[in-house]
Formats: C-alpha cells, sequence, structure tokens
C-alpha cells in the first residue's frame, strides 16, 4: 500500500491517479493516524518550500514520518518541493528544511534563464540505478521550477538536467528517493519510474 500525503499545498490527486493507472493500491495520508498499513510513502509537491513544511506541520505528520524514514527505513519518494524540502536549506523564503540530505536549494540565475523553468527537458544518468530500469538513454521529464538542489555529496545524485547548467532531477540515498521533474505528469516514462518505486517500496 502506497501512502500518498495529502496536504493543501501538495498534488496529491494527480499522483494518487497515476499509482491508479499502473495498477497499485494506495491511499492518501492526512495525519500521522493514517500511516497503519502502508509500505511505502509519496510526498508531492507544489508551492514553496516554507509552505509546505507549514502544512506539512499543520496536519501533524512530520514526526511520524522522521520515525517511519529516518529509523524504519520505509521507502520514501518526494516529488519537485518533495525533493527540496529534504535538504537543510532553501534560498525560497530563507526556509529551514528537514536535513534529511546535506546539501542546500538555490535560485535559478534569472539573468541567464527564465525562471520558473516550465515544459520539458531531458534527463541525464549519473548513476545505474533500479529507480530509473526501462528508460531510454534520452528520456524527457516535465519540470515546474524556480528553485534546485545541491547535494553536498555528489553520489547522492541518480540524474541531472540542463538549464543554464547541470542542475540535481533526481537523487536518491538508501531508502530515500526523490525527483525534482513531476514524474506524475510525464508521460509513460514518468508512469515507468512511479511504477520501479512502487514496485520496490512493496517488494
Amino acid at each position: 500500500m502506497i501512502g500518498i500525503i495529502n496536504y493543501k499545498a501538495g498534488n496529491s490527486h494527480s499522483v494518487k491517479n497515476a499509482c491508479e493507472k499502473i495498477g497499485v493500491e494506495c491511499k492518501y495520508v492526512g495525519g500521522p493516524d493514517d500511516f497503519d498499513g502502508v509500505s511505502a510513502i509519496v510526498l508531492p509537491g507544489v508551492g514553496s518550500a516554507k509552505a509546505t513544511l507549514d502544512s506539512l506541520d499543520e496536519i501533524g505528520v512530520l514526526p511520524r514520518l522522521e520515525e517511519l524514514v529516518l529509523r524504519r527505513r520505509v521507502p520514501f519518494l518526494g516529488i519537485c518541493v518533495g525533493l527540496q524540502i529534504l535538504f537543510e536549506h532553501s534560498e525560497e523564503d530563507d526556509a529551514d528544511c528537514l536535513g534529511w540530505i546535506k546539501g542546500n536549494v538555490v535560485k535559478f540565475d534569472e539573468k541567464n534563464v527564465r525562471v520558473p523553468q516550465i515544459g520539458w527537458n531531458r534527463l541525464v544518468r549519473k548513476r545505474r540505478d533500479p529507480f530509473l530500469a526501462g528508460l531510454g538513454e534520452s528520456a524527457y521529464f516535465y519540470f515546474v521550477n524556480s528553485y534546485y538542489a545541491k547535494p553536498a555529496d555528489e553520489s547522492d545524485l541518480l540524474a541531472v538536467a540542463d538549464y543554464d547548467g547541470e542542475f540535481c532531477a533526481m537523487i536518491r540515498r538508501g531508502n530515500i528517493y526523490a525527483s525534482q521533474c513531476h514524474i506524475e505528469k510525464s508521460g509513460p516514462v514518468g508512469l515507468t519510474v512511479l511504477k520501479n518505486f512502487c514496485e520496490g517500496g512493496n517488494g
């Protein structure tokens, strides 16, 4: 059972639809008691880092999330802002984030590129991982982001994309996976990645 965290700044409905398309059993998680029976967790993200953290705090799930993901090592997938809040700090609203992954989140340089980045961008794999199984060499994913993460440890990088230079597109550290691109809105390649996570999380 995949638990999709449902909070006011999120994009949980699109992720639930994507899970249903690939035949994965899922449910919304709207509070700390809703994690019962969940074997993997997805945190969708739309909006700012601070608004996301405030919403998660408001529904009371942060202590339970930390217990499940960091201590019990339940598979976790963050999408878009759900990736950014995993790091230590975001320039967006000068927000202190969860700190599960070492590094910071910075803004694209508006002097060089249009901000936000909106549209399709090609992923380049930095290392092989079951999370990316079944993708061709030129897989394009859908992005909407003004900020991007800079992991302190490059071994956390799974894939990058290019927008005024390489930036972090996907990461993995142990049971923690995250994607800056919206895999739930990226067509068949996005569904492939989501299925890889869900099957791994349930396996």
